[in-house]
């Protein structure tokens, strides 16, 4: 087990590092304020190859590992969450999860497109009255011949009203849905042009800069070949698909924890008080120890997952544990160097209050905390426990 960062590697995060510097930072504070996002954006990720990848370049996408989709993730919310959330959605959530099960005829058909990011995607799974209780979903798919017709809505769907491709998880057998048996949801990938409505939320608390919004699904007719994997996969299918979310978010978590300890590193040298910089006092230093301690913590947590994922083997544990790290990590961080900048922390004069609103999101998308805390105990405990099989990213190299 290598943690070794390659000069490959080291370039990718330059790449999106720098990107992120020049085309986002210099707008990032004013969008956020105007709960702007900026659609351009998408097209300037696309052409860097950001949007594909970890796709094989088999799919059109840039054929990098794991690992190099992780370290761009860290980059990218080191200057604002709602560019770490692209990937997260488009890449983690759907395209990695088609990359896994889909068709042959449908990665041909959805993945590729995506992976140029010709085409922009996202992941239906949370409804008004269904987050955490994957089961507890009202959508429905009714076979009518060789179509299903879909009924239902999706609550804080990030790129809701950007994405041209949906993966949509919908109830396939009612006497199912009534047992609360997850077996009987399964998955589709629905297109804009099928019938599906979106719309913008405002008035969050974060990530004001990115995109999320509701899907709204009346009569939708979506041909029985959309159907991703087996009917009544869609539980499994969306499990596997959250565990590439968590993955993005626990390494962009800890790209927002560096963030804060950077801009603290650069306040501690130019406020004094008491007759000397802050970052003299002990009080101080220990705020910005405990933010050196969680980013090294959580960056190897990361590294863990990046390079299972490489090597093709199933790490539910390991993602679940490296998510409630990060993001803890991540919002004691923000904290602190609110608390460190006193005052001013308190405003959007600087971007420590942005850090701060931001961080609270990851602690709730991609399983909770309280969800993290009990997958680790139940592994500890011996209730949970990987017996059988279950289909994994492919082994980086191979082709899909």
């Amino acid at each position: 087990m290598d943690f070794a960062i390659s000069s490959e590697h080291e370039m990718v995060a330059k790449t999106a590092r720098d990107f992120a510097i020049k085309e986002v930072a210099p707008t990032i504070a004013e969008n956020d304020e105007k709960q702007y996002f900026d659609q351009s954006i998408l097209k300037k990720m696309a052409d860097l190859g950001l949007l594909g990848i970890c796709i094989p370049q088999k799919y059109s996408g840039a054929g990098l590992d794991y690992i190099s989709l992780g370290l761009v993730c860290e980059e990218l919310e080191a200057v604002d969450t709602a560019l770490r959330v692209i990937m997260s959605v488009h890449v983690g959530l759907n395209s990695m999860t088609m990359l896994t099960w889909a068709s042959e005829e449908q990665k041909q058909k959805y993945l590729v497109p995506q992976a140029k990011g010709d085409k922009i995607a996202t992941f239906g799974l949370t409804e008004p009255n269904a987050g955490s209780d994957v089961v507890g979903l009202q959508t429905t798919a009714v076979k009518d011949g060789d179509h299903y017709i879909l009924n239902g809505e999706k609550m804080w769907i990030s790129l809701a009203d950007v994405a041209d491709h949906f993966l949509i998880f919908a109830w396939t057998d009612q006497e199912k849905k009534r047992a609360r048996d997850h077996s009987g949801i399964s998955c589709f990938i629905v297109t804009r042009e099928m019938g599906i409505e979106t719309g913008t939320i405002h008035g969050k608390l974060g990530i004001r800069a990115g995109n999320t919004g509701w899907i709204s699904m009346s009569d939708v007719r979506v041909p029985a070949e959309n159907m991703m994997g087996e009917e009544g996969e869609g539980f499994k299918i969306a499990m596997s698909a959250l565990e590439n979310g968590r993955y993005t978010v626990a390494f962009g978590a800890t790209g927002l924890v560096r963030a804060c300890l950077e801009a603290c590193l650069k306040y501690c040298k130019e406020r004094e008080t008491f007759g000397k910089p802050i970052g003299q006092h002990q009080l101080v230093k220990e705020m910005i120890a405990k933010m050196v301690r969680n980013y090294e913590a959580a960056r190897l947590l990361c590294l863990r997952v990046g390079w299972m994922k490489n090597e093709g083997l199933r790490h539910t544990r390991e993602v679940a544990l490296a998510k409630w790290v990060a993001c803890d990590a991540s919002e004691e961080a923000a904290a602190d160097a609110v608390e460190i900048h006193g005052a001013y922390g308190y405003s959007n004069e600087y971007p420590v209050e942005r850090y701060y609103r931001n961080c609270k999101g990851a602690v709730i998308y991609e399983g909770t905390r309280e969800i993290q805390k009990l997958i680790q105990a139940d592994y500890a405990l011996g209730y949970r426990k990987d017996k059988t099989p279950r289909k994994t990213l492919p082994k980086w190299g191979d082709e899909g």
